[in-house]
């Protein structure tokens, strides 16, 4: 049986354990992933699909300004990196 790491109950669990304050969304079924196309196909097991790790930097009319993406499920953009992305969107 596959275990869903994007249940409420999941995300519950890992918000109190973290002592994260904010709503996490869940992608059930991967469907926005699978929308935007940066689904983890090399991803298997546990991290079986998972994104790219990204982040998207949206304008206030919406439009996406930048986007960041890394190869690996573990890699993260660094703060100073973020900021930059930010400074250079239009």
């Amino acid at each position: 049986m596959a275990i869903s790491y994007d249940s409420p109950e999941i995300l519950n669990r890992f918000s109190e354990k973290k002592s994260i304050t904010y709503p996490l969304l869940s992608d059930t079924g991967s469907k926005t992933i699978d929308a935007y196309g940066i689904r983890n196909r090399e991803a298997t097991g546990r991290t079986s699909g998972i994104p790219y790790p990204g982040t998207f930097i949206i304008g206030t009319d919406g439009v996406i300004r930048s986007k960041l993406f890394r190869e690996g499920y573990k890699e993260r953009h660094s703060t100073k990196a973020l900021v930059q992305a930010m400074k250079n969107a239009k």
